[in-house]
């Protein structure tokens, strides 16, 4: 089995990215007071919290494509791709933050990167089974 070093690398990074978005939960709840199970608050405390939820509904998506393309291609690209997300990611949430009107650059950057793991994957996948391979 071939090591996929870059993609672990690149897997832990965005895991590192989720942890200190939920450490951003963590302290917007304590400077504005919101005492969990609160969701509602400062709308300080709602932005953190809705970059931190929006990137947990992107993880399932991200993560396997992203591993199934470096199986099913390269890890090398897939790991620039994964990179491209986190960038993507971290765009999202400093413009979320500052202002969620101005989230879309960063919200299209890591959707395309997703899109395109995705799909890569999937075509190989198709393209594999139809020619007899795993």
């Amino acid at each position: 089995m071939p090591a996929y070093n870059l993609v672990v690398i690149v897997t832990l990074l965005a895991l590192l990215l989720y942890f200190y978005m939920g450490l951003r939960v963590a302290a917007a709840r304590g400077k504005h007071g919101v005492t969990a199970p609160a969701v509602t608050g400062a709308p300080e405390f709602e932005r953190a919290y809705r970059v931190q939820m929006n990137t947990l509904e992107w993880l399932p998506l991200f993560l396997p494509s992203m591993w199934l393309f470096a199986a099913y291609w390269n890890q090398v690209l897939a790991a620039v791709l994964g990179l491209v997300w986190i960038l993507g990611r971290a765009l999202y949430m400093t413009s979320y933050t500052k202002d969620p009107a101005k989230r879309g650059p960063g919200f299209g950057i890591q959707a395309l990167a997703t899109l395109v793991l995705l799909l890569g994957a999937l075509g190989k996948a198709v393209w594999s089974a139809a020619n007899g391979g795993i």
